[in-house]
């Protein structure tokens, strides 16, 4: 007679409270008044600190200054909309980074800010 032994590891399971929007509008300044006084004075210095915080190269928003439209606040807004799963288009980045480019940075701040959870383990059943 022979016997077989199945071990099962508990796998974390994580409930994710999060919607599809952005946790703030592009104009919700009074949100973070320091940061949006930062961003408004000093866009550049506030860009970098934010793109470095992303996990980014420091000095990647400082390629901005080349161009009508600034290319790497528009794709820093886009990859966190596709890492946060933040619903919207291209257009609507692309209009935010050349019309609001200090108003973006702080949205996509906050929303960093916002969405820095950590993983718990919520529940770990064995089967």
């Amino acid at each position: 007679m022979s016997s077989k032994l199945v071990i099962r590891q508990p796998q974390p399971v994580l409930e994710a409270k999060d919607s599809d929007e952005w946790g703030s509008g592009i104009c919700d300044c009074c949100d973070d008044v320091p940061d949006c006084c930062f961003a408004f004075w000093c866009c550049p210095c506030y860009a970098c600190k934010t793109t470095k915080k992303y996990g980014q190269c420091l000095c990647l928003p400082l390629l901005d200054i080349f161009g009508c439209i600034p290319p790497i606040t528009m794709t820093m807004r886009v990859s966190m909309r596709e890492r946060y799963g933040i619903k919207g288009t291209m257009c609507n980045d692309c209009v935010y980074a050349t019309c609001c480019t200090a108003c973006t940075w702080c949205q996509m701040t906050r929303e960093m800010k916002r969405r820095n959870i950590q993983i718990v383990l919520v529940s770990a059943k064995n089967t």
